[in-house]
């Protein structure tokens, strides 16, 4: 038998945003604003707890689904926020990546359908291609990334299985209003299907009007998977450490996958993800909203136009009316490749997240890394012809 390889990767690419980022890590003096990573260290006093688990020996397999005392420390975090999930319908996880692909490989059979409103992390993307469904995208570029009713009725289909939300959204920033959740409510009731919220930027909002999808229909719990993750608000990147929360029915099998696919997280960090959950996370978003506040009104500046974010740690300016050399609209992977070769400056180009002529900024970097970054994306959009 030939030695082939599984054909689901056939349609898969490597990560765009890590393309761009390893681009401007090889361009000495480059500033990167590409990585959705805070630009803080993990607070020490989670640091420290490490240190007092690996000297109190916790360095042996814990339970797949995470130690009880972690999973009780997410239920009262998500009681909090007015979720009602025992910890026996919570699995902790490796990143919310590892959630999503839980949940997607527990529900996903060849010809399912799943919805993903565009743009967005292409991660999800490739994860139902790996689950050999079908990624249906909704273009909500023209709605101000919002999700319109009848687009999203004609994008379902008899064969729809979920639909994936993420709000506030990575690239835009942009937090789903309450017409937007009742479009997805109304698909969901109507479809039969699931409803995948991944909830990785809800600590991190600058606007009054945020509510979580959730939160919103509590009589649909039994087809709402929660996803959560420790990286962005408690500046935990690299700890790989998230969980997901889903109905008691689904439990058995999402333990399943879980377990085959990682067993369960590092024992160690259990305990210091507990002190994160107890942490104030206040300075950190006041931080992110100040730096939002430069971002939009730099990006006025320079005549690039963006939906205001009120969330998360993105913005994501249209190119429209900047040329190319050719005198032609400026297309975005050229864009980002001439901002890094010309002005050190690095982004993340639209078609990384299925929305070409724009490109995201991440100003989760110091605020002195980010005003340098703006102020030489000023200077390369002062030098591109306008059309």
């Amino acid at each position: 038998m030939a030695m082939t390889l599984n054909n689901a990767l056939d349609h898969l690419k490597p990560s765009g945003i890590r393309q761009f980022s390893r681009l401007a890590a090889e361009t000495p003096g480059c500033i990167s604003l590409t990585l959705g990573e805070p630009g803080e260290t993990t607070p020490e006093e989670v640091r420290h707890e490490v240190s007092s688990s690996l000297e109190a020996g916790k360095t042996h397999y814990p339970p797949n689904n995470g130690q009880p005392r972690l999973r009780e420390a997410i239920s009262a975090y998500m009681a909090e926020e007015g979720l009602s999930y025992p910890e026996d319908q919570i699995i902790v996880t490796s990143g919310a990546t590892e959630a999503v692909f839980t949940a997607l490989m527990t529900m996903l059979n060849p010809g399912d359908e799943v919805i993903i409103p565009t743009p967005a992390f292409l991660l999800y993307d490739a994860i139902v291609r790996i689950c050999r469904a079908t990624p249906v995208a909704l273009d909500c570029e023209p709605d101000d990334f919002q999700i319109d009713p009848e687009k999203l009725e004609a994008a379902a289909s008899e064969h729809t299985k979920a639909i994936i939300l993420n709000s506030p959204l990575n690239p835009t920033g942009t937090v789903l209003t309450k017409e937007s959740l009742a479009a997805v409510a109304k698909v969901a009731r109507e479809h039969d299907c699931y409803v995948i919220s991944d909830n990785v930027y809800e600590k991190l909002i600058y606007t009054d009007a945020y509510e979580g999808f959730a939160q919103a229909y509590p009589e649909l719990s039994d087809r709402i998977i929660v996803v959560n993750s420790f990286s962005k608000p408690y500046a935990m990147t690299g700890w790989r450490l998230g969980w997901l929360a889903a109905p008691s029915s689904l439990m058995g099998a999402l333990s399943m996958v879980h377990m085959y696919a990682i067993s369960s997280v590092v024992s160690f960090t259990q305990d210091a993800a507990c002190v994160a959950l107890a942490s104030d996370v206040e300075p950190f978003r006041k931080s992110y909203e100040r730096r939002r506040d430069i971002t939009v009104s730099a990006l006025s500046e320079m005549g690039l136009s963006c939906v205001r974010p009120e969330g998360a740690f993105y913005a994501f300016p249209s190119l429209r009316g900047f040329a190319d050399a050719d005198g032609k609209q400026i297309a975005s992977e050229r864009f980002c490749t001439r901002a890094i070769k010309e002005a050190g400056v690095a982004l993340v180009p639209g078609t990384c997240f299925g929305s070409e002529g724009h490109v995201r900024l991440s100003y989760a970097c110091t605020e002195e890394t980010l005003r340098e970054g703006l102020s030489r994306l000023g200077a390369f959009c002062a030098s591109l012809e306008r059309i």
